[in-house]
């Protein structure tokens, strides 16, 4: 038997930080909102804890104190790699902060959480969603099968169905919600892979983001190839650094390579004094999939609007996915709200089937030249040429630093805002 479990103007499902920033913004636009999350908080995700400067502004829009303990900021990011060691400053910009933020995502999504709660989300932790509710007649989504889950984990008590006429799928990268409807991942989009683990250290309140550019794995030719990757340390802030690396499956080598026995080998030739041993670390070395470029589409279909990993919107240059998840969640919590305004189904259709086009509009040049900047450095020659060539030309390495974090001021800013932005502008919409 199914227990009725009441109505909502409008269910998010997942409580990271794409269904919690979608869930909030509804809710400061007076909808009724349920959150529906599968764990129960705090809890972790696999993920490098840094946020840049695009995240950051997301956190000032939504109100999100973080001036207060626990907050690590930096002031960039620094690069050794091809013999060097670069710090490269956050750029100056109009459109975004100067600075990034480091916070784990055990307290981080905590945090969004009680915010989103605070605005009126209404949250259920522990909430097993099974499956969509589709009407039988139209087709379209009309609600969520959930499992209420015990401490353990284990399903207890009797199914519930919740209904809503507009469901946000925010549930991660297999996204069982998309699936069902069948929209599943594109083979033809990137994706990575991030491992990652804490180690006590005193660079735990480092305020820079270290990446490591050369990641090695031997070749079936008896040699090594430079992995399409990098590897980071990022202060914690807690007595720990969060240390990891992320690689793309451009490469060859990909699936083929021990990711977590890569991560031990590399720490293993940081120097002693900064503790990367295996006493010094704090939990397990756990990994998790990075779905880039906007791997699964359509965004929106029959009732149903993807956010976050669920929709592969995870930057291809630099393996960054909280700051997209956030902005798309805010574009669309006001196409939500701007449906539902609407007198008439067909015209409350006509605004929900802009929302992928707004995506495109918004990321999709950018997205298209990550899958293209991909595709060159999967080529271990070339790799190893931008790593040795590149890094001694501080004016390209600014420039690189605005690519890859797609930090440009799309008015007044400096020829390399124009290159990039024109760039963007150019490339086809992913």
């Amino acid at each position: 038997m199914t227990a009725q479990a009441g109505d909502a103007d409008v269910i998010v499902v997942g409580a990271g930080p794409a269904g919690t920033t979608t869930a909030y913004y509804l809710a400061r636009a007076g909808l009724d909102v349920l959150l529906l999350e599968k764990a129960s908080f705090p809890r972790d995700k696999i993920c490098g804890d840094g946020l840049t400067p695009r995240a950051v502004r997301q956190l000032v829009r939504m109100g999100v104190d973080t001036s207060g303990p626990g907050w690590i900021r930096n002031r960039g990011l620094r690069i050794i790699g091809g013999g060097m060691r670069l710090h490269l400053p956050w750029p100056d910009l109009v459109s975004y902060p100067d600075h990034g933020l480091v916070r784990t995502r055990m307290d981080f999504d905590h945090i969004l959480a009680r915010h989103a709660t605070a605005a009126g989300v209404r949250l259920h932790e522990r909430s097993n969603v099974t499956a969509p509710v589709v009407d039988e007649s139209s087709g379209r989504v009309v609600g969520v099968r959930v499992k209420p889950l015990n401490e353990r984990g284990r399903a207890t008590g009797e199914q519930l169905t919740y209904r809503a006429p507009l469901v946000v799928a925010a549930d991660g990268t297999s996204s069982r919600l998309a699936t069902s409807l069948g929209i599943h991942k594109r083979d033809d989009r990137p994706m990575g892979v991030a491992v990652r683990t804490y180690f006590k250290s005193p660079r735990h309140d480092d305020d820079w983001m270290e990446s490591w550019l050369e990641l090695w794995a031997a070749n079936n030719r008896g040699g090594r190839d430079l992995l399409p990757g990098y590897g980071w340390i990022f202060g914690a802030g807690n007595g720990t650094s969060n240390v990891g690396l992320g690689i793309t499956n451009t490469s060859k080598a990909f699936g083929q390579v021990d990711y977590k026995d890569l991560l031990r080998r590399w720490v293993a030739q940081t120097p002693t004094e900064w503790g990367f041993t295996e006493e010094n670390q704090v939990g397990d070395v756990r990994s998790a999939a990075l779905p880039m470029g906007f791997n699964r589409q359509p965004h929106y279909s029959r009732g149903l609007l993807l956010v976050g990993d669920s929709g592969g919107m995870v930057n291809p240059f630099n393996g960054e996915g909280i700051d997209y998840a956030m902005e798309a969640a805010s574009l669309a919590a006001t196409v939500i709200a701007d449906a539902l305004s609407r007198d008439t189904a067909l015209a409350r259709e006509r605004v929900l089937q802009g929302y992928p086009d707004a995506l495109k509009n918004e990321h999709g040049g950018y997205f298209t030249l990550g899958r293209v900047f991909l595709r060159l450095i999967g080529d271990p020659r070339i790799m190893k040429i931008a790593t040795n060539h590149g890094l001694p030309r501080p004016w390209l390495m600014k420039f690189t630093l605005k690519l890859l974090a797609n930090l440009t001021d799309h008015r007044d800013g400096d020829v390399y805002d124009r290159v990039i932005n024109a760039m963007t502008r150019l490339a086809p919409a992913a």
